[in-house]
């Protein structure tokens, strides 16, 4: 039996075929890039204004970015760079990002791995002597920088602050042992949480096994750690807004417990204790469950 091949028609498949994989390979290789670095235009430190470093991670973030950034605008008299990674936004990201281009000290937009991912691309990045992470959803009060500032100079021997956050209501202080035994990190959201760079590059970046916790990972090895020094700023002191609805918010109950749980046992905490917590936690929700369908 003799098969018929219609060569015209093979042809102009195996064409489209060759045009879609050369544009796809072309889109998923570009790399976009702007701000003040492109042009050569870099900030350093200096004796009585040390440069502080905003890292800033978003996708499809059109809705809050210009908030965002305004408020690192906005802070006056600060030796400030920020710096924007976005993971491909297919939405008016980019093109409100670019308005700022000659403000933003540096934004790439290209897919990554995930937020965490982006994060490490922004640690990496940073020139300050002091990093914070702004998340696009969130945005500082006026003056936040220079309180931050503040603190670092005041107690040389800082290595990581707790601002205040205004989450629905106020969150503030620090408590080593609760963030230690229950990952109760409420002042510790990015848009509060500001850490010195010779800190954490000893510290290291945010684990990408990690994908919904990886912050209360890199906040819990800080606490475990008693080399390091933390502190909170006074409660009227606030820092930032934080919004809810973030990648830990996103995930279910199970995924975040198991993801904690994990990390618990990563950092060598006491194996008896990490079930007994395990086991409160399914209780606890268990019972939320209950009543909440009474």
């Amino acid at each position: 039996m003799k098969y018929k091949f219609n060569k015209k028609k093979i042809y102009l498949e195996k064409k489209e075929y060759l045009f879609k994989s050369q544009l796809f390979h072309k889109f998923k290789s570009v790399k976009k890039e702007g701000g003040l670095r492109t042009k050569k235009k870099f900030k350093e430190s200096y004796f009585n204004a040390p440069l502080i470093s905003i890292i800033t991670v978003v996708k499809n973030g059109s809705k809050n970015i210009k908030r965002c950034v305004e408020s690192v605008q906005n802070q006056k008299n600060i030796n400030v760079e920020h710096i924007i990674i976005d993971g491909g936004s297919r939405d008016n990201t980019m093109k409100i990002i670019k308005k700022y281009s000659n403000k933003i000290d540096y934004w790439i937009s290209e897919r990554d791995k995930g937020i965490y991912d982006a994060m490490n691309k922004g640690l990496r990045l940073a020139n300050g002597s002091y990093i914070g992470i702004l998340n696009s959803d969130d945005f500082y009060k006026k003056d936040s920088l220079k309180i931050v500032i503040k603190y670092f100079k005041k107690f040389k021997n800082l290595d990581y602050l707790f601002g205040t956050v205004h989450k629905k209501k106020i969150l503030c202080g620090f408590w080593p042992k609760k963030i230690k035994w229950k990952f109760n990190i409420y002042s510790a959201h990015s848009v509060g949480f500001f850490i010195k760079k010779d800190t954490q590059k000893k510290i290291g970046l945010y684990d990408n096994n990690f994908k919904f916790c990886a912050d209360r990972d890199l906040i819990y090895r800080l606490v475990k750690e008693s080399n390091f020094k933390g502190m909170a700023t006074k409660k009227n002191e606030l820092i930032g807004y934080f919004s809810p609805g973030g990648v830990s918010e996103s995930m279910s109950f199970f995924s975040r417990l198991i993801e904690e749980t994990k990390i618990r046992i990563k950092n060598k905490q006491n194996l008896l204790i990490v079930l007994i917590l395990f086991l409160i936690h399914i209780i606890y929700e268990g019972k939320k469950f209950f009543f909440k369908n009474q």
